[in-house]
C-alpha cells in the first residue's frame, strides 16, 4: 500500500485510485498549494482511452486509493502467460525508474550515435548529487548539443521528470529540432511556429491557455516572449525546460532574459544549451549560472568556480574525448583556401574613392554630416566588400534619408552620388570576386545536372540577392536551383529551406544565405562545401557560419574559401591582409579551443566588429587585440575559466568508467511487446481485423505497420500536419523495429526518391507513443486491484512485490523488487524475503514456465498470501527506502544550508529591490528543493508464481 514516513495513506505514481466508479493508474502527483494534482490513466473499460487530473483540494471529489494488500489473485489462462507477461511489460513500462538511477535506460536506445563524450553530458545532468537536472550544454559548434539534449529528455522522461516540457529555439531551427526529437528519441513535440499558433487560435477559446492544452511544445523565444504568452507561462509549472542558444538571454534588461528567468523559475529540469556561453562579462555569464542555480553566484556575482564545474559542460572538436571517438562520422577539416583576389578596373576605382574620399581623407574629415563620421565610412567599405549591389543599396538608402541637400548635407551627397554612379557602373561591369566566385563553383562542380552542393554566405541582403539572379544565369540553373535564405523570411519559409537542403533530393545546389543560417542550422548532410564571399568582422561569426558543415556526422572534409578583394590601393591592400589574418586565427582557434571567441575576449559580434574596424582605421593594432593560443587559460578571465573547465573536464572523461547501460524490459524487443499486446489486446492475428486496428509485421524488412485507432492518432496530431498527411500516418502508421532499420529509413528519407524529409517509418525508441498506447491498453486486463497467478521453477508459492520510494512531487527516489516465499502456505505469516534490484533478476529467480498447461485451479485461494506477502515485502525494502530517504536528507540538507547562508550574505548587499529579486529565486529554490524529500512509500504486488507441478 501507500503510505508516507508517518504512516499516513496517501497517493504515488504507480496507485490504482478509485474515482467516480471508474478505475485509474496514477502517472504523476503535481503539489499545488491546496493539495496536488494527480494526473491518471483511465484503466477501466469506460475510461480506458482516457487520460486525466483531478485535484486532491477539491472537497467533492472522492479519490479512493486501492489497497494492494486486498489485491486478489486470478489465474492467467493466455498460451504462454502472455496476459501476465504483457501485464507485467506494461507495468514497469509505465512505472518511473528512480531519480537516483546512475544507469542509462533509454538514451542509448534511440537512433542518435551515443557517442562518450555525449553520454558523459548525460549522465552530468543526471548526477543526483545536483539534486535538480540542471546543466548549460556550452559545447562548441558541431559536436551534437541538440542529441545530448534528445537524451537528456529522454532519460528524464524514464524517470517521471519529462512529461511536460518547453523548448525555447530561435524561429530557424524550431523544425529542425521537432525533427530530431521525433525520429532520434520517438519523443512527439508540437511545434508552435506561426502555422502551429493559427492552428491553436481555431481550436481553442481566445482565453485558452495553449499550455496548458498540449504537454511538450517547441516554440520561438520570439514568440514567448510577448505579454499575452508571458501571462500564460506564469500559471505553468514544466518538468523540464530547454532554451537553445541561451547567449541570447544573458542581458538582464532585455525581454529574453525576462522570459528565461521566469522559465527558470516554473521548472524541475533546465537545460541551458549555447557554443558561447558568454559575451566575456563575468555578470553576464552568472546571469546564466543563476538560473541553474541562484547558490553558485555569490551574492556579490563572483561565480563559484567548483559548483560552476558542476554545471557547465564543455568540449570542442579537438578535445581528446572528442577526438578520439568521432571516427570518419566527422571528417576533419581542409586546411582554409583564402584566396585574394585581384580587383577590377571599376572595383580599383570605387576602393580609390572609398580610400581618398572617406576612410583616409585629404581634407583631413569625410563628407558624412551624420554624428558617426568614424563609423560610416566603414558601412560603406564593408558594403563594398561585399558586392556592388551591396555599396548600391547602402548609398541609396542614404541619400533617401538625407532628402533635399542643406548646405549641411550638400557635400555628403555630392560624394555619395559619385559612389552610386560607380556602384552602378561596377553592376554591369566585370566582378573580379563574383567571377573567382562562378569558377570555383564550377571547379568543385556545380553545375546543371550536376550533384555537388555549396553554402555562400554573405552578410548583405542586397548581395543574396545579387548572387542569386547573377548565378541562376550564369551557371545556367533553374530558379529551383539557387536559393536565397535570410532572416526577412517567414519562419516557415526558412525551415522549408533548410529542411530542404538537407534531402539529398532536393534540387537546390547553391545555398545563398545570410548569417541567420550561422546559428544552430544543420547543413552538413548533403555538403561539405562552404564559401564566405565576404568577411564578417567578428571571429565568432566567422566560427559560428564553419560550423554549419564542419560538425558531427560530416563524412567529407569541409573545404572553407574565402574570397578577399585585392585593390590595388596600399590602404585598402592592408585592410584586406588584415581581414585574411582573421580566417587564419579562426583556424588556429578552432584547432587549439575549439573557441574562436576566447581570442579577442568580446564575447560579441558588435564589439568584435568595432574592434576590427578600429584596427582598419590603423586606431589598434591586430595583434594587441586578438591574444596567442598559449595566453588563454593563464589569466582570471572569464575566458581562462572556461579553457580550465575544458581541461579538467577532459582528464574527467578520459579516467571515467565506460557508460552503464540497465535493461527494465521483460521482453527482448520493443516489437515483440508491442506485437504480443496487439494480438492480445485486440486479438488481431496479424491482417485486417473488423475493430478497426489492423496489424502487419515485415520482420524480413525489419518494419510493421497498422492502422491508428481513434486514441492512437490522436496522440500523433502533435506532429507536423505536412509529415501526418505526407505520410499518410493516421491511415497507415508504419515503424522500424530495428536500429538499423531507422537508420536506414532516415537516410531514405533523405534521397533522391524521398520528397519528404521525414521519414516513412517512425522508429519503435522505448519511448514511442504507439508502446505507451499498447501500455495502457494492456494495464487494463486484469479487473479491479488483480494480479496474475502463473507457474514457474519454484520450489514454494512465491510473490513478485514492487516496492518504491517517492518524493513530494510524487517522484520515485528508489525502487527496488522483492521474492517473498512461502514454504507453508498453510502458515502464510512464515515467509522469506529477498530483495533485488531489478526486474530482470527477479524473473530470472522466479523463471516463469514457457508454456502454460491450464490455469493455476486454486488461484482465489492464493489470494490469502497477498497481504502477508506486502508486509514481508514492506519490511524488506524498509532498509533500503531507509537508507535512499537519509541520503537524499542529508542532499536537500547540504543544498539548503548553502542557500541560507547565501541568503544571510545577501541582505547585508543587497539594496531593497535587487534583495527581493533575489530573495524570490532562492525562496522559489529552496522550496523546489524542499519537494525532493521522500516522503511516501508504495508497495506493489505483481504476480503470484507457484511451481509447475502446482
Amino acid at each position: 500500500m501507500t503510505v508516507t514516513d508517518e504512516g499516513t495513506p496517501t497517493i504515488a505514481p504507480g496507485s490504482v485510485v478509485l474515482v467516480r466508479d471508474e478505475e485509474w493508474l496514477v502517472t504523476q502527483v503535481e503539489p499545488t498549494n491546496d493539495g496536488s494534482f494527480i494526473h491518471v490513466q483511465g484503466l477501466s473499460e469506460l475510461v480506458r482511452e482516457t487520460e486525466a487530473v483531478f485535484a486532491t483540494g477539491i472537497a467533492q471529489e472522492s479519490i479512493e486509493i486501492l489497497d494492494p494488500a486486498n489485491a486478489r489473485v486470478v489465474a492467467d489462462d493466455s498460451p504462454e502467460y502472455r496476459r501476465a507477461r504483457l501485464w507485467l511489460e506494461a507495468t514497469m513500462r509505465r512505472s518511473s525508474v528512480p531519480l537516483t538511477e546512475p544507469a542509462l535506460t533509454v538514451s542509448t536506445e534511440g537512433l542518435a550515435d551515443t557517442l562518450d563524450y555525449q553520454l558523459a553530458a548525460v549522465r552530468k545532468a543526471l548526477d543526483p548529487e545536483k539534486i535538480r537536472p540542471r546543466i548549460l550544454l556550452a559545447d562548441a559548434v558541431g559536436l551534437g548539443k541538440t542529441l545530448e539534449i534528445g537524451m537528456i529528455l529522454s532519460e528524464l522522461a524514464r524517470r517521471g521528470r519529462g512529461e511536460r516540457i518547453l523548448i525555447v529555439t530561435p524561429k530557424h531551427v524550431l523544425e529542425q529540432m521537432q525533427y530530431e526529437m521525433w525520429t532520434r528519441f520517438a519523443l512527439p513535440f508540437v511545434r508552435l511556429d506561426s502555422v502551429g499558433i493559427q492552428r491553436i487560435r481555431q481550436k481553442l477559446p481566445a482565453n485558452r491557455n495553449p499550455f496548458a492544452f498540449y504537454k511538450r511544445v517547441i516554440v520561438s523565444i520570439d514568440t514567448l516572449k510577448s505579454d499575452r504568452y508571458l501571462a500564460h507561462l506564469e500559471k505553468q509549472q514544466w518538468d523540464a525546460v530547454v532554451i537553445d542558444e541561451s547567449h541570447n538571454v544573458t542581458n538582464s534588461s532585455a525581454q529574453n532574459n525576462r522570459l528565461a528567468r521566469l522559465l527558470a523559475r516554473k521548472c524541475d529540469a533546465l537545460i541551458l544549451a549555447s557554443a558561447t556561453p558568454h559575451n566575456g562579462k563575468a555578470e553576464s555569464f552568472a546571469e546564466l549560472v543563476r538560473m541553474l542555480e541562484p547558490s553558485a553566484v555569490t551574492p556579490d556575482g563572483e561565480l563559484v568556480e567548483d559548483e560552476v564545474a558542476r554545471l557547465v559542460i564543455r568540449r570542442h572538436r579537438h578535445s581528446p574525448e572528442v577526438a578520439n571517438v568521432v571516427g570518419d562520422m566527422w571528417a576533419e577539416r581542409m586546411e582554409p583556401r583564402n584566396v585574394l583576389v585581384p580587383a577590377s578596373p571599376i572595383e580599383n576605382e570605387i576602393a580609390v574613392e572609398l580610400d581618398e574620399v572617406w576612410l583616409h581623407p585629404k581634407s583631413g574629415s569625410n563628407p558624412y554630416s551624420g554624428k558617426n563620421a568614424k563609423l560610416f565610412p566603414w558601412t560603406l567599405a564593408k558594403a563594398f566588400l561585399s558586392s556592388p549591389a551591396a555599396l548600391k543599396a547602402t548609398v541609396r538608402d542614404r541619400i533617401a534619408r538625407l532628402g533635399e541637400p542643406t548646405r549641411d548635407t550638400a557635400r555628403e551627397i555630392e560624394a555619395l552620388q559619385r559612389l552610386a554612379d560607380l556602384a552602378d557602373r561596377a553592376d554591369v561591369e566585370p566582378s573580379s570576386k563574383y567571377e573567382e566566385l562562378v569558377r570555383h563553383l564550377k571547379e568543385i562542380g556545380v553545375g546543371r545536372g550536376k550533384t555537388t552542393r555549396a553554402v555562400v554566405f554573405a552578410e548583405r541582403v542586397a548581395t543574396l540577392e545579387w548572387l542569386q539572379r547573377r548565378l541562376t544565369t550564369d551557371l545556367r540553373m533553374k530558379a529551383d536551383e539557387v536559393v536565397v535564405l535570410h532572416g526577412g523570411l517567414s519562419d516557415e519559409s526558412q525551415q522549408e529551406v533548410v529542411e530542404s537542403f538537407k534531402q539529398e533530393s532536393s534540387a537546390i545546389r547553391v545555398l545563398v544565405t545570410g548569417d541567420v543560417a550561422s546559428e544552430g542550422v544543420n547543413l552538413h548532410l548533403q555538403c561539405h562545401h562552404l564559401i564566405h564571399f565576404d568577411i564578417p568582422w567578428s571571429l565568432i561569426r566567422i566560427e559560428q557560419r564553419n560550423g554549419r558543415i564542419d560538425r558531427y556526422g560530416q563524412r567529407h572534409r569541409p573545404q572553407i574559401t574565402t574570397l578577399l578583394l585585392d585593390p590595388d590601393s596600399e590602404n585598402f591592400a592592408g585592410d584586406v591582409r588584415i581581414l585574411k589574418k582573421l580566417m587564419e586565427k579562426e583556424h588556429e582557434a578552432h584547432r587549439a579551443l575549439g573557441d574562436a571567441a576566447s581570442l579577442m575576449g568580446k564575447y560579441s559580434e558588435a564589439a568584435e566588429e568595432e574592434t576590427i574596424r578600429q584596427v582598419l582605421a590603423r586606431e589598434r593594432d591586430l595583434d594587441d587585440e586578438v591574444r596567442s593560443i598559449d595566453e588563454i587559460g593563464a589569466g582570471d578571465g572569464i575566458e581562462d575559466l572556461f579553457a580550465r573547465l575544458l581541461s579538467a573536464q577532459s582528464a574527467q572523461t578520459a579516467s571515467a568508467p565506460p557508460a552503464e547501460e540497465r535493461r527494465s524490459t521483460i521482453y527482448p524487443d520493443a516489437s515483440s511487446y508491442l506485437a504480443d499486446a496487439l494480438d492480445e489486446v485486440f486479438q488481431t492475428p496479424g491482417h485486417d481485423a473488423p475493430n478497426g486496428v489492423s496489424w502487419k509485421q515485415h520482420p524480413e524488412h525489419g518494419l510493421a505497420e497498422l492502422r491508428p485507432p481513434r486514441d492512437l492518432a490522436a496522440r500523433l496530431q502533435v506532429l507536423p500536419q505536412s509529415y501526418l498527411r505526407d505520410r499518410k500516418v493516421v491511415e497507415r502508421f508504419v515503424v522500424a523495429t530495428t536500429q538499423s532499420k531507422g537508420r536506414a529509413v532516415l537516410a531514405d528519407a533523405m534521397s533522391d526518391d524521398s520528397s519528404s524529409l521525414w521519414p516513412e517509418a517512425s522508429y519503435l525508441a522505448p519511448l514511442h507513443p504507439v508502446l505507451d498506447w499498447i501500455s495502457d491498453r494492456a494495464l487494463g486486463s486484469l479487473g479491479r486491484n488483480e494480479i496474475f497467478a502463473v507457474r514457474g521453477h519454484v520450489d514454494h508459492p512465491s510473490v513478485l512485490v514492487h516496492g518504491s520510494l517517492t518524493n513530494r512531487r510524487g517522484q520515485v527516489v528508489a525502487a527496488s523488487f522483492v521474492i517473498v516465499e512461502f514454504p507453508d502456505p498453510g502458515h502464510p505469516t512464515f515467509a522469506t524475503a529477498t530483495p533485488l534490484a531489478s526486474m530482470s533478476d527477479a524473473l530470472d529467480r522466479l523463471r516463469i514456465a514457457t508454456v502454460n498447461t491450464g490455469a493455476v485451479s486454486d488461484a482465489e485461494a492464493l489470494t490469502d498470501l497477498v497481504r502477508p506477502a506486502v508486509h514481508s515485502a514492506e519490511s524488506a525494502i524498509g532498509q533500503m527506502a531507509d537508507a535512499a530517504a537519509e541520503e537524499t536528507r542529508s542532499r536537500v540538507k547540504a543544498w539548503s544550508a548553502r542557500l541560507q547562508t547565501w541568503q544571510a550574505q545577501a541582505e547585508t548587499l543587497f539594496q531593497r529591490d535587487t534583495l527581493r529579486r533575489r530573495r524570490e529565486d532562492v525562496t522559489i529554490e529552496r522550496r523546489m528543493i524542499e519537494e525532493m524529500l521522500p516522503e511516501q512509500r508504495l508497495i506493489r504486488p505483481l504476480l503470484v508464481v507457484v511451481g509447475e507441478d502446482h
